[in-house]
């Protein structure tokens, strides 16, 4: 896919594939409930044929959004939720800062050390996140270990405070809930990579709606619809 053509090829009208990407990233839907959507438009369009646009552009929404999402806080709430993979669960790590704002969201089939390690390390480099002043995390005791590995290693500064309060997470822990309602529609993901290419999805349109993306409020539809129309170069 190239950034001049990104629907080149495809059978279908350009805003006919990305309205059905948002709706499934956006709302509980299942790809067959799309499927009877398009056919009350009189479009016969395949189930299957939706699981592929959005396999193929939810990762894509998520890369050209990133550019433009708004500084988060210091203050970070970090926790892990589980998603069901082939019929077992993995984790997906996920950060909010203190206003419920995403920081960041790595899928992982282990939770422990390592893994925790690089969830921080990738949410430090992302390009709308500020160097934490303190880290709010449960009694996951991967974390301390994490915390003070990134510390020895200079990634982290000293005086980033971790507290392991569970209270404070409560944020994080209902932010999860959106992110939870989205995957019951598909029951389960049959592969690591399918899974982590639908939630990257999930996650972008999820930002979109608390309105994280620069010039789109919270609440403002018609925006977040303008938006992806624009990052995609479709007309509206």
């Amino acid at each position: 896919m190239t950034d001049q053509h990104p629907f080149k090829w495809r059978h279908f009208q350009s805003d006919i594939i990305l309205l059905c990407i948002r709706w499934y990233l956006r709302y509980a839907l299942s790809y067959r409930d799309l499927e009877e959507m398009m056919a009350e438009r009189r479009l016969s369009v395949d189930h299957t044929t939706i699981y592929r646009w959005v396999q193929h552009y939810a990762p894509e929404l998520n890369k050209r959004c990133q550019p433009f999402l708004k500084p988060s806080n210091d203050s970070w709430r970090v926790d892990e939720t589980y998603i069901k993979v082939k019929k077992e669960w993995i984790y997906l790590y996920r950060a909010v800062d203190s206003q419920g704002n995403t920081l960041d969201f790595v899928l992982s089939p282990t939770r422990d050390g390592k893994a925790a390690k690089c969830f921080f390390l990738k949410t430090l480099v992302a390009s709308h996140t500020s160097e934490p002043r303190v880290i709010n995390v449960d009694k996951n005791a991967a974390y301390p270990k994490a915390v003070a590995d990134l510390k020895a290693a200079r990634v982290l500064p000293e005086h980033v405070e971790l507290r392991q309060v569970k209270y404070l997470n409560n944020l994080i822990e209902q932010d999860h809930r959106f992110i939870k309602r989205l995957t019951k529609p598909g029951m389960v993901f049959f592969s690591f990579e399918t899974a982590w290419r639908t939630l990257q999805g999930f996650e972008m349109m999820n930002m979109l709606r608390k309105g994280q993306v620069q010039g789109v409020a919270k609440g403002d539809v018609g925006g977040q619809v303008a938006l992806v129309a624009t990052l995609f170069g479709v007309a509206v």
